[in-house]
């Protein structure tokens, strides 16, 4: 009885798991009559079960390895993302006093020197940063629909100037391709780093490919392709003709810090960089390559409905960077708000400076003249400055608003003031500041 039921039952229980039944055997194998072929086919069909068994504990393994190296990317993201926060506001302290020192009359050759060497120092780690705040996918973008042919043709020219002689650039465009809807500076970074990638994997010169194509995405793709959905994709691909890369070489080279260049010669940030902003932009991206056979890095965005949009209107320059204005000032930092309050103070504005939230409310309630911008973080404990902006806004109508993103918010908070050119990124000069500033003033 036992041998009949397993012969015919797909599924077996043992003890309280239910699993595939190897017994288990076709109707067309027990209705063979030759025993022979009978005892044949049922070989060859347990051959198929165990091959069917080893490929599905394969995907298994492999969906397993994925998950692991997305926890470990979220984690290190997370933590790259609130080191870059915490980083960005010792930078714009580091570069705002940099300028001031620069400015400052009297100033002997070598002590200038010094200074412009740490302002240096500054403008590498806040580009760092920016590389950190992209690879946790947590940087504050932009994205619009874009032409990606577009792009790569006003890049080209700028591409070249990167390459030595002994590299050709080659571009293979597509024709009537489709748009994609990412943030136009985060791709000419991708576009940028690969090709600087490909240029350095060939010491002795060397072809580098840069095309474009659309792609149909299936089903199997997606499922092993977190964060990528089945579709129509336009496919921007970066080919060179160098050294390649050996299989534990690939396996390695989206995590961050990893690097086969000499010490010195790279942070190992570039490819992590590459992969954050993509996976933020709902693509996906595959390398192929063979060592001494060169590389080829395939990027894959979904196509956007609609025509390419126009970047926005530069704002008019302002013909002053001093005002006489009141402006309220909320940042929780004391360097920070020390710098800028300093930087407004010695440009004419009158300034009234809060660590918080409830402070600023209280100026808003009892300052006795004008106030008449609001300058804010985008993020602040407890709250957001656009939440800020709406209780001030209650009390001081007129009142207009300038925030400040440290790149670790996303943009949520200060996504649609963006648009309007009412925020300004961390780590900023104190130029910058005074530019922006004049910019909301006279909107």
């Amino acid at each position: 009885t036992l041998n009949g039921i397993l012969n015919t039952h797909k599924i077996a229980a043992i003890d309280s798991n239910v699993c595939s039944n190897f017994h288990y055997l076709p109707p067309e194998l027990l209705l063979e009559k030759d025993e022979r072929v009978r005892q044949m086919k049922r070989v060859e069909w347990m051959t198929s079960q165990l091959l069917r068994v080893k490929k599905a504990e394969e995907e298994r393994d492999a969906a397993q390895r994925r998950l692991v190296e997305v926890q470990k990317t979220e984690a290190v993201g997370h933590l790259a993302g609130g080191v870059a926060h915490d980083f960005n506001n010792i930078l714009t302290a580091i570069l705002g006093l940099s300028e001031f020192m620069l400015a400052r009359k009297g100033l002997d050759t070598e002590s200038r020197a010094d200074v412009e060497e740490i302002k240096k120092a500054g403008e590498r780690a806040a580009a760092l940063t920016r590389q950190l705040l992209a690879f946790s996918r947590r940087q504050a973008i932009e994205p619009r629909v874009i032409d990606l042919n577009g792009i790569v043709r006003a890049l080209e020219p700028f591409l070249r100037r990167l390459l030595r002689a002994d590299i050709e650039l080659r571009t293979v465009l597509g024709r009537g391709l489709g748009n994609v809807k990412a943030d136009p500076g985060q791709i000419e970074q991708v576009i940028m780093n690969l090709v600087i990638n490909a240029r350095d994997a060939m010491p002795q010169g060397g072809t580098i490919t840069v095309e474009t194509d659309e792609i149909e995405l299936n089903e199997d793709y997606a499922e092993t392709h977190p964060g990528t959905k089945p579709g129509p994709h336009v496919m921007l691909a970066i080919s060179d003709t160098g050294i390649g890369m050996d299989a534990a070489t690939q396996s390695r080279i989206f995590e961050p810090f990893f690097t086969t260049k000499e010490k010195g010669s790279g942070t190992g940030l570039g490819l992590a960089t590459v992969q954050g902003i993509i996976s933020q932009s709902g693509g996906s991206i595959l390398v192929h390559s063979k060592t001494g056979k060169g590389s080829s890095f395939r990027v894959c965005l979904p196509r956007a409905d609609g025509p390419a949009e126009a970047a926005p209107p530069q704002a008019p320059e302002p013909e002053s960077l001093r005002g006489a204005e009141t402006a309220l000032l909320v940042e929780e930092d004391t360097a920070v708000r020390t710098l800028i309050h300093r930087t407004l103070a010695t440009n004419g504005y009158t300034v009234l400076a809060a660590m918080s939230s409830i402070e600023a409310i209280k100026f808003c309630e009892r300052h006795k003249g004008a106030i008449h911008v609001l300058i804010a973080n985008a993020v602040l404990p407890g709250t957001t400055g656009l939440d800020l902006a709406r209780q001030a806004a209650s009390l001081r109508p007129k009142l207009k608003f300038l925030f400040m993103s440290s790149g670790d918010d996303n943009g949520i908070p200060i996504r649609k003031a963006r648009q309007g050119r009412l925020s300004i990124k961390k780590p900023f000069t104190p130029e910058s500041l005074l530019r922006r500033l004049r910019e909301v003033l006279i909107s």
